[in-house]
């Protein structure tokens, strides 16, 4: 018997649903109105024997019975395939038994070749055509004369490439069908990796959101470290001074105009940390020079002199690297005024092909850099915070000390030009 592929919805795929609603009827109209005009032209012709025409209007009436089955078979051709193949092989049944009574009824069975592809899927539907082709021929020439008739060649003759032509149809259609299943499977999965990637994307933007932050919660932090606690220190020390020198009206003087000079100066820096966070001596030299004057008001301040040299070709750097040497220089230095007890100090600033590199020195005290915690003064940003603070431009720090030999802070930053970034 035909079989029929489960889940086929025809030859050219399923149609438009309003094609869908009015095909079962045309196709209904096209088989009756075959049949109509074979039995029409049957009756007029009228080449049977003697007493067979009744018999012949009593077939085509059940034909035309059968024929109204097309209403229930195009929309049922899915889900119940193989009662619509038992459909087909009775149309074409009631045909080829109508043949043998008119040789007439053989153009009826050419409606075999629309139903046949419309009822079935593309492999299928081959044998279906082929067996509407070898319908007639069988019917014609008797299945008791068959193999004495050279009738047979032309059945092997035709038979033959219609079903290779099905096995070739059937193999593509498979193997399009398996391409159109992985391409959907794999739509399936991008969909849901692209589901899953807008998940993670929003978990990260959150956590960088939060991370961010914190960041700048850590940067705000150290923006104050360095301007407004260094410079209150900084207005600490004088005023301790001024309190130690009343009996000397002219020391006593010089340390309140540092007082006035570092409380000034606080107040720009921490003006200038709302704007933009970069400090202000940098706003106005660049940076080999804003050093030099940081070491130059820090030996003022401090009595300790500093020794302050600058190698290789100055060159303008991203702002933010800029930055970050001159807050490590200011950093070390402040560390040196408050822990080492230095009597000399130097600062060295190298422009590589590469990298810059800051380097102070000095001969105090010393200390086991492992054993080094936060701030001493509490505010937990000493070498720490030079760390984190050059770690965020790809930086490192490193801090060479020993117990009465001196320390020596060295910074290495990645020497960026400013053209190639931010305009300073």
């Amino acid at each position: 018997m035909l079989g029929v592929v489960p889940g086929g919805t025809g030859t050219f795929g399923r149609a438009h649903p309003k094609i869908e609603r009015v095909a079962a009827p045309v196709f209904t109209a096209v088989g009756l109105v075959a049949l109509a005009a074979t039995t029409l032209w049957a009756g007029l012709t009228d080449n049977s024997p003697p007493g067979n025409w009744p018999g012949t209007l009593a077939l085509a009436s059940g034909t035309a019975v059968w024929l109204l089955g097309t209403l229930w078979a195009f929309p049922n051709r899915v889900r119940h395939p193989v009662l619509v193949g038992v459909f087909f092989v009775g149309l074409l049944g009631f045909g080829a038994a109508l043949m043998i009574r008119d040789d007439v009824y053989n153009a009826f069975l050419s409606v075999g070749y629309p139903f046949a592809f419309a009822l079935f899927t593309a492999r299928v539907s081959v044998f279906a055509v082929a067996l509407t082709a070898v319908t007639p021929l069988l019917t014609r020439a008797g299945l008791g004369t068959m193999a004495d008739s050279p009738l047979w060649v032309v059945l092997v003759s035709v038979v033959g490439p219609l079903l290779y032509a099905a096995y070739w149809v059937g193999r593509e259609n498979d193997q399009r069908r398996k391409a159109n299943d992985q391409l959907a499977e794999s739509n399936r999965k991008l969909e849901q990796a692209l589901e899953e990637n807008a998940e993670l994307q929003a978990k990260l933007l959150a956590g960088a959101r939060e991370a961010g932050v914190l960041d700048e919660r850590q940067r705000m932090a150290r923006e104050i470290h360095d301007t407004l606690a260094q410079g209150l220190t900084g207005i600490i020390t004088q005023l301790h001074a001024a309190d130690r020198a009343r009996d000397d009206p002219e020391r006593w003087q010089r340390h309140l105009d540092q007082v006035h000079a570092l409380a000034k100066e606080s107040l720009t820096e921490a003006r200038r940390s709302v704007r933009a966070m970069r400090p202000e001596p940098l706003a106005a030299a660049r940076l080999p020079d804003a050093i030099a004057d940081l070491a130059r008001r820090w030996s003022e301040s401090s009595g300790v002199p500093v020794a302050v040299e600058t190698t290789g070709e100055p060159r303008s750097l991203l702002p933010e690297l800029e930055i970050a040497v001159y807050r490590v220089a200011q950093e070390a230095l402040t560390n040196i005024e408050k822990h080492a007890g230095a009597t000399k100090t130097g600062v060295t600033l190298s422009y590589l092909d590469d990298v810059v590199l800051l380097d102070v020195r000095d001969d105090g005290t010393g200390f086991t850099p492992g054993e080094c915690g936060p701030a001493r003064d509490g505010s937990g940003f000493g070498l720490e915070g030079m760390r984190q603070r050059v770690a965020r431009v790809s930086g490192t720090v490193v801090v060479e000390s020993s117990p009465g030999e001196g320390t020596a802070v060295s910074a290495q930053i990645p020497a960026i030009p400013a053209e190639r970034g931010e305009p300073q």
